[in-house]
């Protein structure tokens, strides 16, 4: 019977290490890739083509939640796993809602981790128990007092989600550019296009912002800008 192909994305070292001995001991299952962060981790899942991918949520340069969107939207045939630390009800929702086919958290057994691979090849969904009650409450919410739904005009893309994670971690507009092969004058367009959907017009508040919704941990310190940056 042919294994369950993993790829783990993670930005610690020693838990991808230990993510690997624990699947590696399982007679089904084979970790075909290692990334350490988000955008590693799409380009080695369109090439390597795993099953399942286990996808940390606060990774450098692309965090796991776009890495998930990006995945998902290229219609590739994996399923995404979320193993994180984080369980508040903004990741959860977000991540599930990007397309991952399981929650779990990093403190879950790991069995659990083993048998939500499983379910995610069948096709199925695998949450923490944890996890399971805050979509359940989350979703009966959402039915009783009806679910606000974001304008499609105001809605940041895929591209803006990048630009803006980076901004957050400190890039200025130069290596940003340089980062994800555009020109600095789409940069300032993208940086524009942020600050005006999201009626943010300084940096700080952009990081603020990036940390609310899970696209960042916060940072020691705000990064700073200055125009022509």
């Amino acid at each position: 019977m042919a294994k369950i192909t993993v790829l783990l994305a993670d930005d610690h070292t020693v838990v991808r290490q230990g993510l690997r001995a624990l699947l590696e001991a399982e007679d089904d299952m084979s970790v075909v890739g290692e990334a350490d962060n988000g955008h590693q981790a799409v380009q080695l899942t369109k090439r390597l083509q795993p099953d399942v991918v286990v996808m940390d949520i606060a990774m450098p340069s692309l965090n796991g939640l776009e890495a998930t969107r990006q995945i998902t939207r290229e219609s590739l045939k994996c399923k995404v796993v979320i193993l994180s630390s984080y369980s508040d009800d903004e990741y959860v929702r977000q991540l599930t809602d990007a397309g991952a086919s399981g929650y779990l958290i990093k403190q879950s057994a790991g069995q659990d981790l083993v048998m939500a691979i499983r379910e995610a090849k069948k096709g199925n969904a695998f949450f923490s128990p944890a996890i399971s009650r805050q979509l359940l409450d989350h979703y009966r919410k959402s039915f009783v007092k009806g679910q606000s739904v974001q304008k499609e005009g105001n809605r940041i893309t895929s591209r803006e989600v990048e630009v803006l994670q980076l901004i957050a971690e400190g890039q200025v507009n130069k290596q940003i550019a340089a980062k994800l092969f555009i020109s600095i004058k789409t940069v300032e367009k993208h940086r524009q296009n942020l600050m005006n959907k999201l009626e943010i017009h300084e940096v700080a508040g952009l990081t603020r912002y990036a940390i609310a919704k899970g696209i960042i941990e916060k940072p020691t310190a705000f990064p700073r800008w200055t125009p022509g940056a």
